[in-house]
Parts: structure tokens; sequence; C-alpha cells
């Protein structure tokens, strides 16, 4: 006789989440007694015990943090199982995640997001922002169903289809204080090495993460994303590359000074990508507008420094 259930599995996420029955229950519309009851009966029909309970405050047992670790992929496989079936009813997703590197601001998105409602007003619409690898991770392990706005190729092995939508060409520039801006040359490794670098962190966990502009053993500050890294070299905590469009106003304005570095950065390709034989009217959709002309240039206009 099976003694788990999808119910009690969504409870149990819950209560991890939120810390407490009571919260549980206002997130998933239960009485109390109800998320306590099902977790009672879940422990005598497991024979373990799921939760220390102190007070209002709950934490799982060894055995709990196990059981929700591995319930957490069923019930992912559930949801997935729920959309397919939806999608091949009525031949639109009932729900579309859509994958930014943090560059792009999701307001981008918006004008598209309107066509979009226009013709599939019951997807719902879901935009997820990553960094660099971890870009590419969240559309591989199925967190997002299209990356809009992926920054650099994606990782070796296959299982997605990548349509490149255009290049970023960046520019080394550090504040006029910093000490970097007072060399008449092009800066080589031995004149970065001592001052800070700005860096945007990789959100991957399970690919190997990107480090762009790091030198072995140097100072830095690790931001989570770019607007941040521009607003940091902007106060002249540090230095970078950063994307032209961003730099290009405050270099105009000499709140930036653009410097000539012996190793520049090639220009990065933003790329359209989604996994291998998926289909869905949404995502369709989506794959359609994205190569339309005047996409990217959308993009790329909310960038930091160019709309912000």
């Amino acid at each position: 006789m099976l003694r788990l259930s999808l119910d009690a599995l969504q409870i149990l996420d819950a209560i991890d989440r939120r810390g407490s029955f009571s919260a549980a229950g206002t997130e998933l519309h239960r009485v109390p007694s109800t998320i306590s009851y099902t977790v009672s009966k879940l422990e005598d029909d497991l024979g373990v015990q799921v939760f220390e309970r102190n007070g209002p405050k709950v934490s799982l047992t060894p055995a709990g943090e196990e059981l929700l670790r591995e319930g957490r992929y069923l019930l992912k496989a559930a949801e997935n199982l729920e959309h397919r079936v939806r999608r091949v009813a009525s031949g639109w997703e009932t729900e579309l995640s859509l994958g930014l590197d943090s560059l792009f601001a999701p307001i981008a998105l918006a004008d598209m997001i309107k066509e979009f409602y226009m013709v599939a007003d019951r997807t719902r619409l879901r935009i997820m922002h990553d960094a660099m690898s971890g870009t590419w991770e969240s559309l591989l392990e199925r967190r997002v169903d299209v990356l809009v706005g992926a920054v650099g190729e994606g990782p070796s092995g296959g299982g997605y289809n990548a349509h490149s939508l255009g290049k970023i060409p960046f520019v080394f520039a550090v504040a006029p204080g910093h000490p970097l801006a007072r060399i008449d040359r092009p800066l080589n490794k031995s004149d970065l090495h001592p001052y800070r670098a700005v860096v945007v962190a990789d959100s991957a966990r399970t690919l190997r993460p990107r480090t762009v502009g790091l030198l072995f053993g140097q100072d830095a500050l690790t931001i989570p994303d770019i607007r941040s890294k521009y607003q940091f070299q902007l106060a002249g905590l540090g230095f970078g590359f950063l994307p032209e469009p961003c730099a290009r106003a405050a270099i105009a304005s000499g709140a930036l000074v653009q410097k000539d570095v012996e190793e520049p950065r090639n220009d990065e390709e933003v790329f359209l990508a989604w996994r291998t034989g998926e289909n869905g009217a949404a995502l369709s959709w989506w794959l359609k507008r994205m190569r339309q002309p005047g996409a990217f240039e959308q993009l790329m206009r909310f960038v930091p420094g160019v709309d912000f």
C-alpha cells in the first residue's frame, strides 16, 4: 500500500519553506489542523518522525530532509506531467517560463508580453533571472522553458537548440579617480593585479561557473548582477569590463574612463535557446517572436546605463 501522496509532499514542502504549520496553511489555503493531521498521519504511516517541533517553529529531521529532497523531484515530475497533459488537450501551455541573463531587465519584454497576451491570455508567464552559466543551467534543469537572452555560448553535451540574436561589445572602464585611470598606455596584468575587480557572480549550481576578467589571486568584489557591477564601478570601488551600451553614456559624461587593455574581452554572443524536442503553441510563439527584427535591440534598450 502506497503511504506517500503528492498532497502530503506538497504540504511538507510548504512547511519547510515557510517555517511553520500555520504559514504553510496560509500559503496552501488550508486550516492548520488539516496541515497537522496530514503530517501526523504521514509520520504514523511511515513509522518515522519527519519534523522536530519546537513550539510554533518546526524543522526537518534527517529522515524528513531525505524524504523532502527526493519528494521534490516527484512534485516537479507531477507538475511537468500536468502541463504536458493540458498542452496536448489545448495546444497551449498552462505556464511558460522565460529565462534572461541578469544583463537584461525583464521590463524589456513588456511589449512582447502584451502581444503574447493578445493570443494566449490563459498561459501564465514566469520570468527568471540568472547569470552566465546559471542561465543555461536553468534551461537544462527545466527551471525555464526557453532562454530569450542568454549571454555566451551554452555548455557542451547538447540537449538544446540555440539561435544567435546578436553580439554585445565590452569595454574596460574605471572611475576617473581610480589609480588605473592615470596610466597612459594599454593596461597589462601587472597593472591590474594590485587592484580590486568587480565581478558578477555566476548563478550556476551544477555547471562549472564562468569567471571573466579575474586574475589568479586577485581581490574581487562579487555582486549579483550587471546593474550592480555598473554602479560599483561608477562609485570607484573596482574595475572591470562592462557592456559597451551600458558604459557609453557614463564614458561620454566623464563618469567612467574607458581604458585600453592588452587582453581585451571579446564580444559576447546572445542566444535564444530551447530544449530539443520541446513544442507547444506558447513556446513556438516566443521562438518566432524573438527571431523578428528589433527583438534584440529591444533587449539592449534596457541594460543598465541605457534606460535605467
